[in-house]
């Protein structure tokens, strides 16, 4: 949220009215240090790097919200979400790793806030070295497991993090499937959504809605970022100075930042970033090992996969991108993200209507997008058809999927035994191919993704 309201900053400074404004706004954030009497810290790297910590706090949250929300329960006083936030040198590109609040951890020597005892270094899960010790321990703890040097601090409550989706006036989330979760209440059908505060909430915490738990509430989590972003920096908030002043003050009043992030500093940055989009960011999970591993009095721990983290942290502290570069944009309208590539695509094509040549045009046009047709285009038997139709076995539906996506209004005919070779009957309301292509997957050493394939096309 740090990062979305300095890019939004950045609208307003090179305007020349930034600084009056972003000097009144620097004086509303809860301040805390720390970076208190740390000692042996990691070498500074290239680019800065922010640790975004969401914690459960519900203090300020209404008995209304508690009940609608399913906010109940005794807060435990310990960090629900951990991401490091790595914004690079040249200030264009934007890394955050999530890290499960579940990960195994071995907290430095401290004392403990609450009783005062002091205790030597011993293993935990990482969302107890807030319990412990607050930020500064929490800090220190990331420091030591990463390698990576943190320049800021920024922690959200559960209050100030709906606030801050209701400022921007919500977010546009996707979903593929139905996400359905008791716990939180969640409740979505499949496609866009626009999200409130509340309702974000929701969907950041959920974590009972497919078995993929905390792996699976993390990409969510990731995928709220990108949708943050998206909001912010294409939603008009940053071109309207009064509405402008609205949303940023309501983000700043209500989280909790380090000391050292001043106007001066927030300045600087935000010139640099006034490009900044979707596209700009990238995300990852932290790679894992053992998702099971057991510690003695503690229980069930996730323990990282050491060398290909250790690889992850070194491209951050190298302020190296995460992702793969991205491909050049294809020129004409945008391809259609289908699930099975189309040069995997076999397609036999027939002309079922009684305009000559039409079938060879249909088969040079699905050609032209990818698929792998015969070349060979056939004359449809019976009567005229009216409605393109694609005719597949069903053991390739998914392949039938994507080449209907490439012909819009085509009927979807299974046939079993037909085998692997499709067949597309155009009718005579075929119009033209549609492009497609096969959706980005996460890709690269670290399985990035970018913020641009996360949000809502």
């Amino acid at each position: 949220m740090r990062m979305a309201t300095t890019l939004s900053v950045g609208v307003l400074a090179a305007g020349g009215i930034g600084h009056a404004v972003v000097t009144s706004l620097d004086t509303g954030i809860n301040r805390i240090d720390p970076f208190k009497d740390m000692k042996n810290r990691p070498r500074a790297g290239h680019g800065m790097n922010v640790l975004l910590v969401g914690t459960d706090g519900r203090d300020r949250i209404t008995e209304e919200e508690r009940r609608r929300y399913r906010l109940g329960g005794a807060p435990c006083h310990c960090t629900d979400t951990v991401m490091l936030v790595h914004i690079s040198a040249d200030r264009e590109r934007a890394s955050v790793v999530s890290l499960p609040r579940d990960s195994y951890a071995e907290m430095p020597e401290h004392t403990d806030l609450t009783t005062g005892r002091r205790h030597h270094a011993h293993p935990v899960k990482l969302n107890a070295a807030y319990a412990e010790g607050g930020p500064g321990l929490t800090v220190r703890t990331v420091e030591s497991m990463t390698g990576v040097k943190i320049d800021h601090y920024l922690e959200v409550d559960f209050t100030s993090f709906m606030k801050t989706v209701d400022a921007v006036g919500g977010v546009q989330i996707c979903t593929p499937k139905p996400l359905k979760d008791s716990y939180t209440g969640l409740d979505l059908a499949a496609g866009p959504h626009e999200l409130d505060g509340g309702q974000a909430l929701q969907y950041v915490r959920a974590r009972h809605v497919d078995g993929a738990s905390d792996l699976g509430r993390m990409q969510r989590q990731q995928r709220f970022l990108a949708a943050l972003i998206d909001r912010v920096t294409g939603g008009g908030v940053l071109l309207n100075p009064v509405r402008f002043r609205e949303v940023a003050t309501t983000m700043l009043s209500s989280v909790r930042a380090d000391q050292g992030f001043g106007t001066e500093q927030m300045l600087s940055l935000a010139k640099a970033m006034q490009g900044f989009g979707p596209a700009s960011s990238e995300f990852v999970s932290v790679p894992l090992g053992d998702m099971s591993f057991p510690v003695k009095g503690i229980g069930s721990t996730v323990k990282w996969d050491a060398p290909k983290a250790q690889k992850l942290f070194q491209s951050l502290r190298e302020d190296r991108p995460l992702s793969p570069a991205r491909p050049a944009a294809p020129k004409g309208p945008r391809p259609v993200d289908v699930d099975v590539a189309p040069k995997t695509i076999r397609v036999q094509v027939y002309n079922g209507t009684r305009t000559d040549g039409l079938g060879g045009r249909v088969d040079a046009a699905l050609r032209g997008v990818g698929f792998d047709t015969t070349r060979e285009p056939r004359t449809g038997t019976g009567q005229e058809v009216a409605r393109t139709v694609v005719s597949y076995d069903p053991r390739w539906d998914r392949s039938a999927k994507s080449l209907a996506a490439a012909l819009p209004g085509a009927e979807l005919k299974p046939v079993p035994g037909q085998g692997g070779t499709l067949r597309v009957t155009v009718g005579s309301d075929y119009r033209a191919v549609t492009p497609v292509r096969e959706r980005e997957r996460q890709s690269g050493q670290f399985e990035a993704v970018r913020g641009d394939q996360v949000v809502c096309p």
